[in-house]
């Protein structure tokens, strides 16, 4: 009275959900920017409210504001702004728009061609300013 044995079944590979999709990269980046941008604006209100505080203090912190590494964190800050604004446009396009999930990765190349132009003027523009600050 022998009872037949079962064999295990192989173990399921769980995969990540994540497939390299270039609609990814746009979801991070998106939140990453977001975040950046949030946290520039609480780092801005904080030094603002320092002026009714002590205004020599915040003359100083203004100050230090004007060195080659803040002029190139603004540029940073140029890049965050302008990829969430106008990623949140296609985003916006996605979640109202009936054909939006249809037409989301042409959206996306619009953005990318859209977002390419206006930074690479944006950030050339400021690299004049910033070498022409320092010199």
């Amino acid at each position: 009275m022998s009872t037949p044995t079962e064999v295990a079944p192989d173990p399921v590979r769980k995969r990540s959900l994540y497939r390299g999709d270039p609609g990814m990269w746009a979801w991070v980046l998106q939140r990453i920017t977001g975040v950046t941008v949030f946290f520039f604006l609480f780092v801005h209100v904080l030094d603002t409210a320092v002026i009714r505080i002590n205004p020599n203090t915040y003359t100083e912190i203004i100050d230090t504001y004007k060195t080659p590494l803040i002029g190139l964190m603004e540029i940073g800050l140029v890049f965050c702004v302008l990829f969430h604004a106008i990623n949140g446009i296609r985003v916006i396009l996605i979640d109202f728009w009936g054909n939006g999930p249809k037409y989301q990765r042409q959206m996306l190349w619009v953005v990318g061609v859209v977002f390419s132009v206006l930074f690479i003027a944006a950030a050339v523009r400021l690299l004049q300013l910033l070498v022409s600050h320092a010199f």
